[in-house]
């Protein structure tokens, strides 16, 4: 609606148009119903338009003037209730606020001061609820007169005299005191809160903005960090001060009358008829997951599969709550361990800014809450404890990007466990115990401990993280760096081809002595099938869309992992493959299901799911003819844990006169098992330190008496 800046109200008629609004629009009864159920319920929340509908003048003042409107609204109402209800106060709550008074952070200005605005974002930090006072009652040492002072701001204010109108002795705060009776005073409920802007509406690497609000009574103790909400209220100014005195510049800060929770994850995402009509159109194509596919960092040549595996974690499977109240993730998380100069923190980057919520951050993050959520204590809490929430919380129902995962600190590591699975993180520091959500896909990319991924070693063994926690990861894929002539050729011939395609976008037209038809063919190698925004509302509007197995896709999983598992009944053998990579394959299925907008999971979806989840196991689990998923999330191959026992036995059954084994005869018995000498080596020091076997004298073992 178009305001109009020219309407003016003394009092008495700002008052008598609100008192008709009241009475006309059946306002009045909410607010005696109100009163009734008073303290449960303190608020009557109106709706903008009923105004609007109503009275559009009065509207428009409203937006223009809302802290005189509201205060007038709140006297009018409260003249309303019957005689018996005089002590109830209600407040009056605005919501549902039009186009106009919607204002993102980064364009807040001085010109929005004192106006009713409409802020969208995500909270970042929440503070404690904590009453303050609002009227303060004093009594004078002197004559034990009591006074009432109201309270604004968060700095107390005394009685200046005491009052002989009052009943007092009239004496001034010189000489006199005025000793707080906090038993007699009043208070209320008060929260102060910051919210910052949603990553998806950011662009280029812009930092989001942030804005402090400030709530008050029944509306606080409901947010928390990583809630996505939208604040009405009152934009106003705190005037900074300093050594030197009070400032000329001010600080902004929102004084909240209402709060509205976003419901849908993706309703950020506007999208048209004529979108749907685009999106349905592309989605009516043979295979549409691998033009997304291809659509992602074209510019890195290759990775195929990988690049395939990203388009399903956009889309992500169903999240599903049984009957018991179990609750099973639908999103999928990948981990991304290889060599150095292989564009892994390049992909991640381009994947937060594809993902309609996504975030990019750094295991080793500067911030005290890291990864999940922290407790502390700044300034912006006024010294009292904050919860402060961290990247997995503020990409709730996105993708977090997280390079360096393998660098996480202590608390995000015990963290991730439950995050990655049940997608909470329960909080209990400083008094502070809260529950709040990370239902969100991890993305991650690790680089090996010692450089480059050695095909020989557990994965285990070369990055530092734990074993459990690289079992929750759906998908691990390895990239590596290795010399092969045509596919070296096949690199650099499409880096050098992306090289010239940039350095022809910064000049006006060709030079002599390159061919205008051979750079326009290198650009379209790099141009990707669909662009950012369009893809973006594409992954929306296919997550609205909750596909289920047909009888067909759950008859070639089930053959599949059965398939595998069996490889594991003979004795001794090792375990290829567990629940998790069948429900692995159930998400990536709906996953690709979700790509073709189809409200089945057909055939190709499960072979899809079947291929990916194959190439990884391939890669990660094989040991020789055999698949071992132990390589992958356990401590120790299925071959290390028989090794072991077989170098305990030799111990055991070759002692020397001294009782002890010497590690001489200790090798020698181990080559006849076909255990070579460095791994007979490593498990024997292996063994001393976990206490299995003692060093006796030098290079003489024994097994440990327990």
């Amino acid at each position: 609606m178009a305001i109009s800046p020219s309407i003016h109200y003394n009092d008495e008629d700002l008052a008598s148009r609100w008192r008709e609004f009241f009475e006309d629009t059946g306002m009045r009864g909410h607010a005696i119903l109100l009163a009734d159920r008073y303290p449960e319920e303190r608020s009557l929340r109106i709706d903008f338009q009923h105004i609007n509908a109503y009275d559009p003048d009065l509207a428009s003042y409203l937006l223009e003037n809302p802290a005189k409107a509201v205060k007038a609204a709140e006297n009018v109402m409260h003249s309303l209730l019957p005689a018996e209800r005089s002590q109830v106060r209600l407040h009056f709550r605005l919501q549902g606020l039009p186009l106009d008074a919607r204002v993102e952070i980064r364009d807040l200005r001085s010109k929005h001061l004192g106006k009713m605005v409409c802020i969208e974002g995500l909270v970042r930090k929440a503070t404690e609820v904590r009453p303050r006072l609002v009227d303060a009652v004093f009594r004078c040492a002197r004559c034990d007169t009591e006074l009432h002072v109201k309270q604004e701001g968060v700095l107390l204010k005394e009685p200046l005299e005491c009052s002989r109108d009052g009943g007092g002795c009239g004496r001034t705060s010189g000489s006199t005191k005025f000793i707080l009776l906090p038993e007699e005073s009043s208070y209320e409920d008060t929260q102060k809160v910051e919210v910052q802007e949603s990553p998806e509406g950011l662009r280029g690497g812009a930092q989001p903005e942030r804005l402090e609000g400030f709530l008050i009574d029944d509306i606080t103790g409901r947010i928390s960090p990583g809630d996505r909400v939208i604040l009405n209220g009152i934009l106003t100014g705190n005037q900074r001060s300093g050594p030197q005195g009070k400032s000329t510049l001010f600080n902004i800060m929102l004084q909240v009358s209402s709060v509205e929770y976003r419901e849908h994850e993706y309703d950020e995402i506007k999208i048209t008829p004529e979108d749907i009509e685009k999106i349905r159109d592309e989605a009516s194509k043979e295979d549409i997951v691998k033009e997304i596919a291809h659509s992602i960092s074209p510019t890195i040549y290759g990775f195929d599969i990988e690049k395939e595996a990203f388009a399903l974690q956009l889309f992500s499977g169903v999240s599903k709550v049984m009957q018991d109240g179990t609750k099973i993730r639908g999103d999928i998380h990948i981990l991304l361990v290889g060599d150095p100069g292989l564009a892994k923190s390049q992909l991640l980057s381009y994947m937060s800014q594809l993902a309609p919520r996504g975030i990019y951050t750094s295991g080793k993050s500067s911030s005290a809450a890291g990864l999940t959520a922290a407790a502390v204590k700044d300034e912006f809490g006024e010294g009292r404890w904050t919860l402060e929430a961290g990247a997995l919380v503020l990409a709730d129902k996105g993708i977090a990007c997280v390079d360096e995962l393998d660098k996480m600190s202590d608390n995000d590591r015990s963290a991730m466990h439950q995050i990655m699975e049940s997608q909470i993180i329960t909080v209990a520091k400083a008094g502070i115990t809260a529950t709040l959500q990370a239902r969100c896909s991890i993305l991650g990319a690790a680089n090996p401990i010692y450089g480059r991924f050695q095909n020989e070693q557990m994965l285990g063994a070369q990055i530092d993280m734990p074993p459990a926690l690289l079992s929750r990861f759906d998908l691990i894929f390895i990239l590596q760096d290795k010399p092969n002539s045509s596919r070296d050729r096949s690199i650099a011939s499409h880096i050098l081809k992306a090289h010239r395609v940039g350095e022809r976008r910064k000049l006006e037209k060709t030079p002599e002595g390159v061919e205008e038809s051979t750079v326009a063919e290198e650009s379209r190698l790099v141009e990707p099938v669909f662009d950012r925004e369009f893809l973006r509302k594409y992954i929306s509007y296919a997550k609205r869309i909750n596909p289920i197995l047909t009888d067909d896709a759950i008859a070639i999983i089930m053959e599949e992992y059965l398939r595998i598992r069996k490889l594991g009944e003979e004795p001794g053998a090792s375990m290829p493959i567990t629940a998790r990579q069948l429900e692995a394959y159930v998400r990536l299925s709906e996953a690709s299901a979700r790509g073709r907008l189809n409200e089945l999971v057909e055939r190709q979806d499960a072979e899809r799911a079947i291929r990916i989840v194959g190439h990884y196991l391939q890669k990660l689990a094989r040991e020789g003819d055999v698949l071992d998923i132990d390589r992958i999330g356990g401590d120790m191959s299925h071959n290390q844990r028989s090794h072991i026992a077989t170098v305990l036995d030799i111990i055991r059954n070759v002692p020397d006169e001294f009782g002890g084994a010497a590690i001489g005869d200790i090798v020698e018995k181990a080559k006849k098992m076909k255990i070579d000498e460095v791994e007979a080596r490593k498990i024997v020091e292996k063994l001393a330190r976990t206490g299995e076997i003692y060093e006796q004298k030098a290079g003489v073992y024994k097994i440990a008496n327990k």
